[in-house]
């Protein structure tokens, strides 16, 4: 009776889509308010019925209902209750079902705003969610439907992919559908500007908190999946240039640009075509990232549907949605004209520029990712683009970047003086001269590339921090009269300064963990020690162990440094009998210096247990870097119902003077 249920709800929830979608929009361009006023209860209906559906599939899962097709394949009566729950969106219909689940839950929040001057507006963004919405849907209950029964009902479950019976399939996808799926807001704004010929600061004031809060959820995302692939998968890394990495860091660099594009057409009423463009492109790629992992072209641990019907009808979806927003952009974009100058030494010129590497970083990352995928279609040859090429192409474009980061922010809008921006950064410019010095003698022989890199990200950290300490006149005033000062900056700025820190952050656990890690891999038996870094690890024991679902061998090192001992550390190698499958848990000795990192590997009778130890210096840096950048975003975005508030305010005073008049 569940999956029943479920399915109802998902057929109702397509159909109201349907009317969300269209006759608002019809009312819209004809002026009809009672069309108008379907978009409302129709956000918020879909919204309560694909929950419904959601909710569903989590009971069935929850009480292992091995009579429903998508149990049986992603659940065992003997994994623990807590991946039963996140297994319900580790497989493609399970996840397909959250995805549109948070667009509808975006489409709701969208439709509970208050009406203000922008509801006209508005009602078309809802309409367009709608659209999006239902195509999804549709996409769901023709090929992907999640309560498919099986006649007669196994005694139990195929289990989950023991890759995913991790706390990391809890959060990660979550907060990766929050961001992809958020960018559909600003992609239905940038649609109903268009409709509406209205893209001006207005507009941009209405999408800008929802670009942040998607951005900040991608950013978080990204992070996790990072963390969850280095923790998981035993290989002492955290980034490969993988198709499905980089279908979540498309859209975050467009994103990124749209984000600092949108605020000089809220600041300036300037670069209205590029923000309307760059809104296309973040969603679109997010489009795209949907594809890759859900149409087969991809056979990875991300990738889940083998049905090419269903690439196909992504496909469609995928050409109806970006090839009719582009044509529309086409059509409306030569009219998007502002009056607004700017000089090329300027902030909105430092932005313009910035978008420009980003924009073309994001390129190089597309070219990398769907050239083997084009070469495999067209002639058949498999070929593979790995760390090399994106090494070269797309970290020169971020070096570039973090170069004129912090004068860039220092700038003042409309015209700027370089000279004035410079004698703020001197500090940064002696840190940053230090950081090179100091990370080229430490690390000699390797990379001097690495130690500018290095550099540069203190350029850009420090050089962030000296402007804000300049505006609140940090040296030379009362520390309550600087305190006063900071408590009176805009939020947007304290959110960037915060975002550019962390990015600053980020850029130094990249290169130290990196460039600068040490490995070695030795067959050991006990009492044999390997090094990394610093460290001596000496295997003292492997013992046998068994989990609900699982059967072990737990490896046992002690940790010396100079022959001092530590502490001690594990590392496990697990067999999941069901699947057939082994996995590794990394033994991760995590301080801000780095990490020590161990795992277990297969056992020969002559040599003892294969051992593998890295050293991966400030690889913790890479999560507080991450985690401040989200911070900064959250900032940013706090920022927005403030200034709708003082906004208000102001309307109210010169409507009280004109009656006054």
């Amino acid at each position: 009776m569940v999956a029943e249920i479920g399915l109802f709800a998902l057929i109702l929830a397509l159909l109201t889509a349907f009317v969300q979608g269209v006759f608002p929009l019809i009312g819209a361009s004809r002026g009809d308010t009672a069309l108008m006023r379907l978009a409302q209860p129709a956000a918020l209906v879909q919204f309560v019925l694909i929950a419904l559906a959601f909710g569903c599939l989590t009971f069935a899962h929850a009480t292992s209902d091995f009579s429903i097709l998508n149990v049986v394949e992603n659940s065992h009566t003997s994994k623990p209750f807590a991946y039963k729950i996140s297994g319900v969106w580790g497989n493609h219909e399970g996840s397909m079902l959250l995805w549109v689940l948070i667009l509808a839950g975006f489409g709701a929040m969208l439709a509970g705003i208050k009406p203000r001057s922008l509801a006209t507006l508005r009602v078309r963004a809802i309409a367009i969610q709608g659209i999006v919405a239902t195509a999804f849907l549709s996409f769901i209950v023709f090929t992907s439907n999640p309560f498919a029964r099986m006649f007669p009902a196994p005694a139990d479950g195929m289990d989950l992919n023991p890759l995913l019976q991790d706390p990391g399939l809890a959060i990660h996808p979550p907060f990766l559908y929050l961001g992809y799926v958020g960018f559909s807001v600003t992609f239905a704004y940038a649609i109903a500007g268009l409709l509406e010929g209205r893209i001006d600061s207005d507009w941009a004031r209405a999408v800008r908190p929802w670009a942040l809060v998607a951005w900040v959820f991608l950013t978080i995302g990204i992070a996790l999946g990072s963390w969850w692939a280095y923790y998981e998968l035993g290989w002492g890394g955290f980034w490969a240039w993988d198709p499905v990495e980089n279908a979540s860091f498309m859209p975050w660099l467009a994103g990124t640009a749209f984000l600092h594009s949108v605020r000089v057409l809220e600041k300036r009423d300037a670069l209205k075509v590029l923000t309307v463009f760059l809104a296309i492109l973040a969603f679109s790629l997010s489009l795209i990232g949907t594809f890759l992992v859900r149409s087969g072209i991809l056979t990875s641990v991300h990738a889940f549907a083998v049905d090419p019907a269903r690439g196909v009808f992504i496909l469609i979806i995928l050409a109806a949605t970006i090839g009719g927003s582009l044509m529309l952009f086409a059509l409306r974009a030569p009219s998007l004209t502002s009056s607004t100058s700017f000089a090329p030494v300027s902030r909105e010129g430092a932005i313009v520029f910035n978008n420009v590497l980003l924009v073309a970083a994001c390129a190089t990352v597309f070219v990398g990712t769907f050239y083997p995928l084009f070469v495999d279609i067209t002639s058949g040859e498999r070929i593979s683009v790995g760390a090399p090429y994106f090494n070269a192409t797309f970290l020169p474009l971020m070096a570039i970047s973090l170069l004129i980061l912090a004068p860039a922010a220092t700038l003042a809008w409309k015209r700027g003086r370089l000279s004035l921006a410079m004698s703020r950064l001197w500090p940064a410019l002696v840190v940053a001269g230090a950081v090179f010095l100091l990370a080229a003698w430490m690390n000699w022989p390797k990379p001097i590339a690495a130690a500018f890199g290095a550099g540069l990200a203190a350029w850009a950290g420090v050089g962030a921090i000296a402007d804000l300490l300049v505006r609140i006149k940090a040296f030379g005033s009362p520390i309550s009269d600087s305190w006063r000062r900071f408590m009176g900056l805009p939020l947007s700025y304290t959110g960037m300064t915060i975002a550019h820190t962390g990015l600053a952050i980020v850029a130094l656990g990249v290169i130290g963990a990196g460039v600068w890690r040490s490995e070695d891999i030795k067959y050991l038996q006990t009492g044999d020690k390997i090094f990394a870094g610093a460290y001596e690890a000496v295997l003292t024991d492997v013992r046998e162990g068994r989990g609900p679902n699982y059967v072990s061998e737990m490896a046992v090192f002690r940790i010396e440094k100079n022959g001092k001992f530590l502490r001690e550390m594990a590392s496990e190698r697990r067999f999941y009998p069901i699947r057939g499958m082994q996995t590794t848990e990394a033994g991760i000795w995590t301080t801000i210096a780095g990490d020590l990192y161990l795992t277990l590997g297969e056992s020969s009778s002559n040599q003892g247990w294969a051992v593998r130890a890295y050293f991966n210096p400030f690889v913790l840096w890479l999560w507080i870097g991450s985690g401040l950048m989200a911070l900064g975003g959250i900032v940013a975005a706090s920022d927005a119902p403030r200034l709708l508030e003082r906004r208000r305010k102001l309307n109210q005073s010169a409507a009280t003077l004109a009656v006054e008049a």
